[in-house]
């Protein structure tokens, strides 16, 4: 045999030593290729992740790790990039490839098949993505994996049976998706898994035992908001289970007593269930890690024949971990025992309301020291608050005991608890006064709430210190007396209800220093004297009323000036004069009483006046107009002196104005110069004006303007001109020269220096914010003593205008599927708001009137009362993978100032919560209920002391009728006979769905508006396919077809939780 050449073993030894490098071509060209094949699927990368990636060493680009000795590509991290497009299927060629993280990204589309090629995969992480689609079956072939994170997407189907040959997969997580269909049992061979997360879905079924019994060391399970039926089945021990989290299903039976063996748990949350039978007495004992139990909201009683709490109570004491503790909304009776004064030291919150608990309250809750919320509202409890359980509890910042029958005294130890921010006190037997040195201590208080009891004696001039306070409730008491002078310095004041009292004197006059105001109703007292014009202070007044007292003298101007006035009664008085014609001009206003007072003259029948229904009149006899069952006014005597007035007035008029002319013309050559100058500026301001949000903003986009041309624009910030006011300024519409219509923001420049301070900071935020659906800004003037914003003018108004019309009636002139879109525009904003802006804004003061439609009828979120709270916040980042990750947003407020509206501003603000996302989506919220239901929110709290979202579950599914306005009824059922399709009443359905999840009473547990808009999405691309429109059909028949496709819960399930929308435009 021949020698073997030397030239062969150089070349094997070059060959070796390549392949080790990790450099021949066909192994780390592949990783190339397979990366830039996936950089070509991004659209827009808009933090610049991949901007070096094209350098010719891939391990050195950003998010790629690679193998030490091969050079292989074995890590691919790029989370919370804001990255959009499709994933290639390239990254299937990965072969090395250990890690995949794209979680917190917008990716959409479907998930590449060819990721199941990558067997050496022990993490996959897309979650917090729009990917659409089934779960890829062949995910079920990466034997290495050992983290699955595909939550928070758009996933429709079944959950695929395969993954349950992932042997050594250790954390599952398929949450808050639209996952359907059974749980398979075939996820029960995962042997190793410690985390199970299927919660938020669509899942049906029962729960298969197996999965308590086949995961020995199982410490997670999330299951909650599914509708998952049956008993939970289980007679396993799971000595390993830490959270069970089983919360808004439709689970039956009792609550298994095999969790007695289960002592490491730290969450059990069972609400919002079916569950029944009687609280547990013996399973606690053991657990004393448990830190959240909730089972609220299900059908369980106390033992012993629902008589005694005891042994209940008595199985917690062991519990020295315990932090909250909900039993709310069941059939439980019995007393509250002594022993829950024994508590763990660590509870924070402690929820008993809606239940049946009779008794006293015990002494001894004055023992849980670092107590936070004690709610005990909605029961039969009787004998008086006890002075030392209040005083005890010295980090109380919320309590809740309205609705019992408790006696006796307000306790001034109340006075003791420095941090109390809420009290509720309503609809009991109270007597006495109002303790007004407990209430001087209360700096942090800011909803007071004390109606319906027997409370007597005057208000106490010490509620002035509560400077705080933003609501003040002290309506159906015996309170005698003036209203004091000093109530003035509540600056923050939103809502005051002095209504149903005796109380005499005049309206202070004072009262014109409550800017923020919203809410006035001294109705059915004694006050007497004049309406004081200072009440045109109140800027942000949305409703008064002062009716059946003894006022006198005539209705002030300055009342039909208040340019968000909705609602006035001034009935039942001894009001005489004529009635301002300037309320004919007033656009908001829309239910009016001046019924049984002297007034005179005549009533227009044009502008405002002609919506206002006749028994707005009644009993007033000198009034006359041509209104039905209304005396006519004059005779020919007045036509024909107005006849002579106008010849009188026009000669004069004529000779003016032709004078005017020939000055004018002789000026014209010397200013011809001057004028093209104007035009030519005036046009590049139209050009802005038109300018698509793709503009790059910056200060050459946005030249400044005078103050002289924005004088002349608005008429020299005349009356007529005004279109809005708020707190801290005014809103006018203007014409520039060109004749573009704008609308300008003057800042008033008495609101104090921190509103100076922050306007430039405004401008900056509201520069680099650019969308389609949030008012843009044109440009600024800021000089030393003013400040203003020119923003385009949208001619169609306000979505409020459309919604209340002049014939009062709900929606008209916008069909359902408008209505969808303008909701899934207004989330499109507030998405981009809270999630992709460059800074992050939270609204704070979300209503219909603060959303405005363009020309073609798209809305646009902007804030006409200049109530905007602007945030900065640092990108936070969070585990999604660990258990129980955090999903807050918390902001840090620029102003430091908290605004809403009563009735969309949620209830946490009103509890020293600091503004936050959550607190805009339940704003959201209540303005999706108001669009459904046609009503306001401040009409049920005014009329049935009930918030929007509490009215809604009270009638809803059972009695859709009440709950949905009659016109999207019809809506609904001529879209049905149209097509056959229920679309339209499965839309309406969804629209209450989503209104009630965004609503409910904790932050945490409302969608994101991210998952709200991809829910809009979806209900306008159902309506699109079957052509929605019309009007007409059986409303009887809709009502009932809704109710019968209505889920048994209102906990948002995923369909509701997460939608879908073709385009992003979350990244102008």
């Amino acid at each position: 045999m021949a020698p073997v050449p030397i030239s062969v073993f150089v070349f094997v030894f070059i060959f070796i030593f390549f392949l080790l490098d990790g450099t021949i071509p066909t192994l780390g060209s592949n990783d190339h290729s397979a990366l830039m094949s996936f950089k070509s699927g991004v659209s827009n990368d808009p933090n610049g992740a991949l901007a070096n990636w094209g350098s010719p060493n891939v391990c050195n680009w950003t998010g790629v790790s690679c193998d030490a000795s091969r050079r292989r590509v074995v890590k691919l991290m790029l989370r919370d990039q804001k990255l959009s497009g499709e994933v290639s299927p390239a990254l299937g060629n990965l072969s090395h490839l250990n890690i995949l993280n794209l979680s917190g990204n917008l990716f959409a589309g479907r998930v590449p098949l060819e990721l199941g090629n990558l067997f050496r995969l022990t993490l996959l992480d897309i979650s917090s993505n729009t990917f659409v689609g089934r779960v890829p079956a062949e995910l079920g072939n990466l034997s290495s994996l050992n983290t699955l994170d595909l939550s928070r997407n758009l996933f429709t189907g079944e959950v695929p049976p395969e993954l349950g040959d992932l042997s050594k997969l250790q954390q599952l997580s398929l949450g808050n998706n639209l996952l359907e269909g059974k749980i398979p049992v075939e996820l029960t061979r995962m042997s190793n898994l410690s985390y199970l997360n299927l919660g938020e879905n669509n899942l049906s079924g029962r729960i298969p035992p197996a999965i308590f019994c086949n995961f020995s060391s199982l410490q997670y399970i999330d299951l909650s908001s599914n509708s998952l039926d049956g008993e939970i089945s289980t007679d396993c021990p799971l000595p390993n289970l830490m959270f069970l989290v089983l919360w808004a299903n439709n689970l039956v039976g009792e609550i298994p007593r095999s969790l007695s063996n289960s002592t490491k748990l730290k969450w059990l949350l069972l609400e919002s269930n079916y569950l029944s039978g009687e609280l547990p007495a013996d399973m606690f004992g053991g657990m004393r890690n448990l830190e959240l139990l909730y089972l609220s909201f299900n059908y369980l009683k106390s033992p012993e024949n629902n008589t005694n709490l005891e042994p209940f109570f008595a199985s917690l004491t062991n519990c020295t971990s315990l932090k909250e503790l909900g039993v709310a909304g069941n059939e439980l009776a019995g007393v509250i025992p002594p022993i829950a004064g024994r508590l763990g030291p660590g509870l924070t919150q402690l929820h008993l309301e809606y239940n049946s608990i009779f008794g006293a309250i015990p002494a001894n809750l004055s023992n849980l020291t670092n107590l936070t919320a004690l709610n005990l509202s909605h029961n039969l409890i009787n004998g008086s608050i006890p002075p030392a359980a209040i005083a005890g509890m010295r980090r109380l910042e919320r309590l809740y005991l309205s609705d019992n029958m408790l006696s006796g005294e307000i306790p001034p130890s109340l006075g003791e608890v420095p941090r109390l921010g809420l009290v509720d006190l309503s609809r009991n037997r109270l007597a006495g006064g109002i303790p007004a040195a407990a209430l001087s201590n209360l700096t942090q208080l800011r909803w007071l709430v004390l109606h319906h009891n027997h409370l007597a004696g005057v208000i106490p001039p010490g509620i002035a210190q509560c400077v705080n306070l933003q609501n003040l409730d002290l309506s159906h008491n015996m309170l005698r007396g003036k209203i004091p002078d000093d109530l003035s310095e509540l600056s923050g004041l939103l809502y005051l209800n002095l209504s149903s009292n005796l109380l005499e004197g005049m309206i202070p006059a004072t009262i014109g220093r409550m800017a923020m105001l919203q809410v006035l109703n001294l109705s059915s007292n004694r006050l007497s004297g004049d309406i004081p014009p200072q009440i045109g202070g109140c800027v942000a007044l949305e409703y008064v009323n002062v009716s059946g007292n003894a006022l006198e003298g005539g209705l002030p101007d300055a009342v039909a000036a208040l340019p968000f006035l909705q609602v006035l009664d001034v009935s039942y008085n001894g009001l005489s004069g004529a009635l301002p014609p300037s309320l004919g001009e007033a656009a908001s206003l829309r239910r009016v009483n001046f019924s049984y007072n002297g007034f005179s003259g005549e009533v227009p029948g044009d502008g405002a006046f002609a919506s206002f229904p006749a028994d707005a009149f009644l009993g007033d006899d000198g009034l006359c107009g041509v209104r039905p069952g209304m005396a006519r006014c004059g005779g020919d005597g007045g036509e024909k002196r107005r006849v002579l007035h106008d010849r009188r007035v026009l000669l004069p008029i004529v000779i003016t104005v032709v004078g005017f002319t020939l000055a004018i013309l002789g000026v014209v050559a010397c200013r011809s110069a001057a004028r093209a100058e104007v035009v030519r500026r005036d046009a590049r301001r139209s050009m802005l004006l038109a300018g698509g949000p793709g503009d790059e903003p910056g200060e050459r986009d946005h030249p400044r303007i005078s103050h002289r041309e924005l004088a002349e624009a608005t008429g020299g910030f005349e009356q007529a001109s005004l279109i809005g006011a708020g707190r801290f300024g005014r809103v006018y519409e203007g014409t520039l020269r060109d004749g573009t219509r704008v609308a300008v923001k003057v800042l008033d420049p008495k609101s104090g220096g921190e509103v100076s301070r922050s306007f430039k900071r405004e401008c900056e935020v509201l520069r680099r914010t650019r969308h389609r659906n949030l008012v843009r800004v044109v440009t600024t003037c800021s000089q030393p003593d003013f400040h203003a914003l020119v923003l385009p003018l949208m001619r169609n108004g306000s979505l409020e205008g459309r919604l209340y019309p002049r014939d009062g009636r709900p929606g008209r002139g916008l069909g359902l599927a408008q209505l969808v879109a303008v909701a899934a525009d207004v989330a499109e904003g507030l998405a981009y708001l809270h999630h992709y802006a460059p800074v992050r804004v939270v609204h704070c003061d979300l209503k219909p009137s603060n959303v405005l439609l363009d020309d073609d009828m798209t809305a646009v979120v902007a804030d006409f009362g200049i109530a905007k709270l602007v945030k900065n916040a640092d990108d936070t980042t969070t585990n999604s993978g660990s258990i129980a990750a955090a999903s807050s947003d918390p902001c840090n407020s620029i102003t430091g100032l908290l605004q809403g509206s009563v009735g969309y501003i949620a209830p946490e603000y009103g509890l020293g919560g600091h503004p936050s996302t959550q607190g805009d989506v339940y704003s959201f919220g209540v303005m999706i209920l108001e669009l459904i239901t046609g009503k306001r929110p401040t009409d049920v709290i005014f009329h049935e002391g009930l918030t929007l979202h509490d009215w809604v579950r009270r009638h809803y599914p059972h009695d859709v009728a009440a709950v949905v306005a009659r016109s999207w009824l019809t809506d609904a059922a001529a879209a049905a006979a149209a097509d056959g399709a229920a679309v339209g009443y499965d839309v309406v359905a969804e629209l209450i769905n989503v209104g009630l999840a965004c609503t409910q009473h904790s932050p945490p547990a409302r969608p994101t508006m991210v998952e709200v808009c991809h829910e809009m999405a979806l209900l306008k691309e159902d309506l699109a396919k079957h052509g929605h429109g019309g009007s007409g059909g059986d409303v009887v028949a809709a009502a009932t077809v809704m109710a019968a496709a209505a889920p048994p819960s209102v906990a948002m399930t995923a369909s509701e939780r997460s939608c879908s929308t073709s385009d992003s435009s979350f990244s102008y």
